[in-house]
């Protein structure tokens, strides 16, 4: 049984060959039109049409020579861009007659989607185009002229780069190998390479069909490929809005394919994930969300996605979770994912300033923002948190365990009762969040990114601060044991470790040892010392996402935070005579 099993199918006639089509969901609804690459047939996007059949008349269709679809007799010349939208035109006017259909188009699906969206005749029968992993043969065509015309060494080793990920592409073009290799030893072992080095997810795909699929397909690459390279159009202009998924980790596509796109494609929207190349596979539930986004936009008649923060391209549409969100560096965090069109759950424990986050969130740009309390070091409420933005909102893209408390005062001032309310607040609430939404995020198997909220106090030994510094070095161990862990499954993990931040921990740190009045003056003077220092959250949260992008393991943030990561790497003896001074306060 595969997921496409329940679907309807159809047959459709075009230029000689018979394409199989099969339709999910409600054909009253939008049609979005999937088109597989090389050398795939139409289930390697069974998941995400499973996911998209809800809101959308779905439809799949081999491609000539694939799948359950008859190939063209010859084979040469059977296969050139202009048969194959032949081929697109005859399935939409058998699906939406009367209606321009959505596109998304993956690897040789994208390239010829291009086509189908640059071209004067199918002008009016595309409302939209969401490529991935599959530039304009037409694009790339001038690309490589810009690059031949004037040569820096920049675009003379962008030039090498993509040459060396195009490999597999001169291996096509030669006669009768590759065609031997696929319905011999290359067909039977491509799932397991898959597997192994894309991180496939095994099952129904790929389909038996799969050595003849391949065979075929090369054609692909022989009709087409040089043809257009040598004498690209000067025409390719996209007459619909383009969404551009760009998987950062693509082994045979650099993202640089795509600079200056916007010339080609003035109604551009960019998202990038990590991912390797079969995304349709790897990150379905990622691919649904941004498709189910811009189509909606585009039927609404808007274009794009409205995020205009820095990150957009990546963190458009994702969700993101941040404790600690009702002020400070968790406010700011929730904020700045939200000004990147993030989705994003404000976690407190103040009911009321979470949802004043949550609030402002969308204000600035969250096409969603949720307010959500509980106390991150209550195992049981996190769980039930946990299983309800699960079965609410989705499962996590983004964590962000920030919520702490603040203690200071000597060993032996210390009581029992502060160590285990800072522990239970500053490692244990981590721990939960990581145990619980880490392990939903490695369940769905499709990537993620947990930050977790340390503090220059993790490797700046202190004799104020023996219960603090030791929690958040805790966390920034538990970060670095995760990270390890979580690294075959794509999943990042991050401590950021700031230093004197301007927020307000220190209004409501606890001292030890002295009498409410004492620590009252002490909160106050740390307070003015701190705001004296007036680095703002905002540039922590400015540096939580580029930890994400960059998939950094640890950040100190401030240059004091700097500063004493340097030392406790290459001078642990100057910090540890340091630590012996009494603080003035």
């Amino acid at each position: 049984m595969t997921v496409l099993d329940g679907a309807r199918e159809r047959w459709v006639h075009s230029g000689g060959v018979e394409l199989c089509v099969a339709e999910l969901g409600d054909p009253r609804q939008p049609t979005v039109v999937l088109v597989h690459g090389y050398p795939d047939s139409k289930e390697v996007w069974s998941e995400v049409a499973a996911r998209l059949a809800g809101a959308f008349h779905v439809v799949l269709y081999d491609v000539r020579g694939h799948g359950r679809s008859t190939a063209p007799s010859p084979l040469r010349g059977g296969f050139t861009l202009d048969k194959l939208t032949d081929d697109f035109l005859a399935v939409a006017d058998a699906v939406s007659p009367g209606r321009p259909v959505h596109l998304v188009g993956h690897d040789w699906g994208s390239v010829q989607s291009w086509e189908f969206v640059t071209v004067k005749r199918t002008e009016g029968r595309v409302a939209s185009f969401t490529s991935m992993s599959g530039p304009s043969l037409d694009h790339f065509g001038h690309w490589i002229n810009k690059r031949l015309r004037r040569p820096t060494p920049r675009r003379v080793g962008q030039l090498l780069g993509q040459s060396a990920k195009s490999w597999y592409v001169y291996l096509l073009h030669t006669p009768v190998l590759p065609e031997l290799a696929w319905r011999g030893p290359l067909g039977k072992r491509w799932p397991g390479i898959l597997e192994r080095v894309e991180k496939v997810p095994g099952g129904d795909y790929p389909t038996a069909s799969l050595p003849s699929d391949a065979a075929h397909g090369a054609w692909l690459y022989r009709d087409n490929v040089r043809p257009r390279l040598r004498r690209p159009r000067e025409d390719a202009y996209a007459h619909v809005p383009v969404q551009l998924i760009t998987p950062l980790d693509d082994a045979f596509l650099s993202e640089r394919l795509y600079d200056g796109l916007e010339l080609w494609a003035p109604q551009l929207t960019r998202r990038a994930l990590p991912a390797k190349h079969w995304v349709p596979r790897t990150r379905p539930d990622r691919l649904a969300d941004w498709i189910t986004e811009f189509v909606t936009a585009t039927e609404d008649g808007r274009s794009g996605t409205g995020a205009k923060g820095k990150y957009a391209d990546r963190f458009g549409g994702q969700l993101v979770l941040v404790t600690g969100a009702g002020n400070g560096i968790g406010r700011a965090t929730a904020f700045a994912f939200a000004e990147a069109g993030a989705r994003v759950v404000a976690v407190d424990r103040d009911a009321e300033a979470a949802a004043r986050t949550a609030e402002l969130s969308r204000l600035i740009g969250a096409p969603a923002a949720w307010a959500e309390t509980v106390d991150v070091s209550d195992e049981q409420a996190m769980e039930k948190l946990a299983a309800r933005v699960a079965a609410e909102y989705g499962v996590v893209d983004v964590l962000v365990n920030n919520a702490g408390i603040g203690l200071s005062g000597s060993f032996f001032d210390t009581t029992p009762q502060d160590w285990k309310k800072v522990l239970d607040v500053n490692l244990w609430g981590v721990i939960h969040g990581c145990r619980l939404f880490g392990r939903q995020m490695a369940e769905r198997g499709q990537g993620g990114h947990i930050v977790n909220t340390a503090s220059a106090a993790a490797f700046q030994p202190s004799r104020a601060l023996p219960a603090y510094g030791t929690s958040k070095a805790a966390v920034l161990m538990l970060s670095e044991c995760l990270r390890a862990e979580l690294a075959g499954q794509g999943i990042g993990v991050t401590a950021i470790c700031p230093g004197l931040v301007n927020t307000n921990i220190t209004a409501t740190a606890h001292f030890a040892g002295v009498d409410a009045e004492e620590e009252k003056r002490r909160q106050r003077r740390t307070a003015r010392l701190y705001g004296a220092r007036n680095y703002p959250p905002e540039k922590v949260a400015d540096a939580v996402l580029e930890a994400v992008v960059h998939n950094r393991a640890v950040v100190p943030v401030t240059p004091e935070a700097r500063g004493a990561h340097l030392m406790s790497r290459f001078a642990p003896g100057v910090l540890r005579r340091l630590a012996r001074v009494k603080p003035p306060l």
